[in-house]
């Protein structure tokens, strides 16, 4: 192989290593982002102890249990024979030492007094004089050491009773199985009112999007392409509103509201958000970007402004007015402050969604899952929308370049 063969080759390798690396470090930072979304889905379908679980697990889990004689008894997985066994409490209470290897401190067993025999020989843990017994660990007596006294519980295998063991109630691992609990959903729904508000924030949501749809389409046509005395100082103006922040005029509006009494109404979540100066400036921007013989030639054959408007702009403009609807849809799905300003919590038919999980949350401090629950419940519809909005956001960008 020739040098130049070698260094293409190299070249190559080098290529592959490099792209590869970058595939492992975006991957990893995707998991990064897609984590807390993932434990949020799995944690509202967890029983509530499972959410309280530390170390956390991400799959939802519930103890096992067995029906014997009637009686529902919770299983447990404990050290048998030198395996893991699922077993059963037969029996608690028992007077029993927690018993040390003095050799090997990480070897520690709880097992009944009566059934160790003691060797009539001590020696010293931690500077402790403790006595010695022959304890049975795996059907092999060792020489352990009495740490303190406790009480344990008799475990049996339910298919084989004579397979048993001891251990500390309180502190046995208890068998669980991997599940979900889907009632999370339904409880939640009727705990919170939560249908109810998830409808009406639907409707206020779709009002919204309309609304800033069509004023914002009108209002961009008319900046971009209508000459008028005033235009451009009056498009500066109304741009300039953005620079204002919404909470320096959250109390002229709500004095606003209460003079047409719309306070505690869904009327004062829509009507005064139908305008958008944002809006107006992405449609304005865009509709520049078109050409103004399309314009001139329809003019010609005698179509109007709003046919013109209608059949040639807006057409061209999904991708623009996809990227607005989305912008619009995710503020007045997440919007909160106002809602809480304007809607009183205890009325319950006009709550939105953000307003139902903060009351939620004081209900169901003592069961999280109920609240992940309610909170996959108002991630998903955005969710959804942006998944299938997303292609509109590249063709955005991508004829955004082009002039």
């Amino acid at each position: 192989m020739t040098v130049q063969g070698v260094k293409g080759v190299s070249r190559k390798r080098r290529s592959v290593i490099a792209r590869t690396l970058m595939y492992v470090v975006l991957a990893g930072v995707a998991v990064l982002m897609l984590f807390p979304f993932i434990y949020m889905a799995t944690s509202a379908i967890k029983i509530p102890a499972d959410t309280f679980r530390y170390p956390p697990k991400i799959l939802p889990r519930e103890p096992e249990t067995l029906t014997i004689d009637g009686e529902e008894l919770p299983l447990y997985s404990l050290p048998v024979a030198g395996g893991e066994r699922t077993v059963v409490l037969k029996e608690q209470g028992i007077d029993a030492g927690l018993f040390r290897d003095p050799t090997d401190p990480e070897i520690s067993v709880a097992w009944p007094l009566a059934l160790a025999e003691a060797t009539g020989r001590t020696t010293q843990i931690a500077g402790v004089e403790v006595e010695l017994f022959l304890v049975p660990i795996d059907g092999e007596p060792r020489e352990l050491a009495l740490e303190r006294e406790t009480t344990v519980g008799r475990f049996t295998d339910p298919d084989d009773s004579s397979i048993e063991t001891y251990a500390v109630v309180r502190t046995a691992p208890p068998a669980e199985r991997v599940t979900a609990r889907w009632s999370n959903f339904s409880e939640v729904i009727n705990l919170a009112n939560v249908d109810r508000a998830l409808t009406n924030t639907i409707l206020v949501t779709i009002l919204i999007v309309a609304g800033q749809l069509f004023t914002s389409i009108m209002g961009g046509y008319a900046f971009a392409r209508i000459r008028f005395p005033g235009r451009e100082p009056l498009f500066l103006a109304y741009l300039g509103s953005i620079m204002i922040p919404f909470i320096v005029i959250v109390v002229p509006l709500f004095q606003l509201m209460v003079a047409l009494d719309w306070v505690n109404h869904l009327s004062s979540l829509v009507w005064p958000f139908f305008y958008t100066a944002y809006g107006t400036f992405l449609m304005r921007q865009f509709f520049l970007t078109i050409p103004s013989d399309l314009e001139e030639a329809a003019l010609i054959d005698g179509a109007r402004r709003w046919r013109i408007l209608w059949r040639i702009f807006v057409p061209l403009s999904w991708p623009a007015i996809a990227t607005l609807a989305t912008f619009s849809f995710l503020y007045a799905w997440n919007s909160f402050i106002w809602p809480l300003v304007a809607i009183n919590q205890g009325n319950e038919d006009d709550l939105v969604l953000t307003l139902a999980l903060r009351v939620l949350g004081g209900q169901s401090v003592d069961s999280p899952n109920l609240i992940y629950a309610a909170i996959a419940l108002s991630v998903v519809v955005p969710f959804t929308v942006f998944v299938f909005a997303q292609r509109y956001f590249v063709e955005s960008v991508a004829t955004a370049g082009l002039k």
